[in-house]
This record gives C-alpha cells, structure tokens and sequence, in this order.
C-alpha cells in the first residue's frame, strides 16, 4: 500500500466514523439522537484509534496535514512526501463523509436545522470570536503534537499504541473542545465541508465558509507550535 493510499484510507476510517457519530447525535430520528457530548468525544477517538491501526504499518497514520507539517517542520519527516500525504488525507476526509452522508440518507430531510446538518460534516464555534477560536485550534493541535511525540518516545505493549492515541483524542475533545468542536485537523474539516458543498443534500444551507479557514490554518500553525516546542524542550 503507497503513502497516498494509506493516508486516503486512514483518513477515510477517520471521517467515516467520525461525522458517522456525530450524525448518530444530531440528525432527526437517528438511534443515537440526543445522546450528548461524551458519545461524540468517544466515537472520535475510537475512530482516530482505528484508522491509526489501519494506516500505521504503511504510512505512520499522520491522517492530518497538521500532524504531516509539524513533523516535517522538525526534519522527522521529509518534505518531499508532505504533498503525497496531504493529497491522501485531503481525499479521504472527503470520501468517508460522502460515505457518512449515504449511511444516514433517509435523516438529513426530517431534520429542519441546517446547522446541525453542517455541523456533521465539520466543525463550527459555539460563540463566534475569531483571535478565541483560532487560539483554541491553535493550542490543541499544539498539544495534539506535543503529546503525540512525547507518546512516541515511550514503549508500549506491541499494538497498544493507537488505542492509546484515540485515548488521547478523546481527552482533547472533553478537555479543550467545547469552544470550536476540536477539528485541530484540516482534512477532517475542510475535505467534508466540500462534501457538504456539493452533496445533494436537503435544506442544508450554506457550508460557512467564512470560518472554513480557521480550522485549516489554525492547525497547522498550531501543530508546527508543538513539534518545534517538543524538540526545544525535550530535543
């Protein structure tokens, strides 16, 4: 499996699952509907846990252009792959969220509010304040990066490590997600917002494109923030 196909496939896992629960808790009639907060933190963490045990043999399971960045910012990974990878993720996101939209098909037209229709596909704040919400992008894909090397130096039981990492998503979600919903991934936001864009999808109103940039740009300054902090501090 080539870099490109594993990232796709990685990322794929990752959105499939992911808006997968978040449409579980949101849309009308789902079995999950109403569920809460703590359902949508776990299934994002279990989704990045086993996208990671897919995508990990082949191509190390970035599954996130900040995480594909922040590494390459600090020589650990090369930059001629960065492209390749981010393609993969990018087309990955994309299609595990058009795969969500087809598993729960029948719900999008019984649910009247647009909002939560996008809010499937990606993330958006709870109080709109740009400098805040891009701060809080910003400092949890630092400590996603942080954290993710700090996990790196240390030996696990063989296998453990990605159920550890999705540990570790939750943790995030619960702790620092409540501001923006924690997309502290561009390919996780910005490939199943296009999705949203472009899927036949009814009375879902418009993609919010006006703060589409910062869970892409936030991120990535953010995971460059942390891997750089790591190697000052730790080396």
């Amino acid at each position: 499996m080539n870099f490109f196909l594993s990232e796709l496939i990685g990322t794929m896992i990752l959105t499939l699952f992911g808006c997968g629960v978040v449409a579980n808790v949101l849309l009308e009639k789902s079995k999950g509907q109403n569920s809460g907060w703590i359902v949508i933190t776990w299934g994002w963490g279990f989704a990045v846990a086993f996208a990671v045990y897919v995508a990990g043999k082949h191509s190390g399971a970035h599954i996130n252009p900040a995480v594909t960045i922040g590494l390459a910012s600090i020589g650990a990974f090369p930059w001629a792959n960065v492209p390749v990878y981010i393609a993969g993720q990018m087309c990955g996101g994309f299609l595990g969220s058009v795969i969500c939209y087809l598993v729960y098909k029948c719900h999008w037209a019984p649910t009247e509010d647009p909002g939560l229709k996008l809010a499937v596909f990606s993330t958006g704040p709870a109080i709109r304040c740009t400098v805040e919400n891009f701060l809080c992008e910003f400092i949890g894909t630092a400590c996603l990066l942080f954290i993710l090397l700090g996990l790196g130096a240390n030996e696990f039981s063989k296998g453990l490590n990605p159920l550890i990492v999705g540990f570790f998503i939750v943790s995030i979600g619960l702790s620092l997600g409540g501001p923006t919903g924690y997309a502290i991934n561009p390919a996780r936001d910005l490939g199943p917002r296009i999705a949203h864009a472009l899927l036949p999808i009814p009375g879902k109103g418009g993609s919010d494109w006006g703060y589409a940039w910062i869970p892409v740009v936030a991120p990535i300054c953010g995971g460059v923030a942390g891997a750089m902090l790591y190697k000052v501090i730790v080396g």
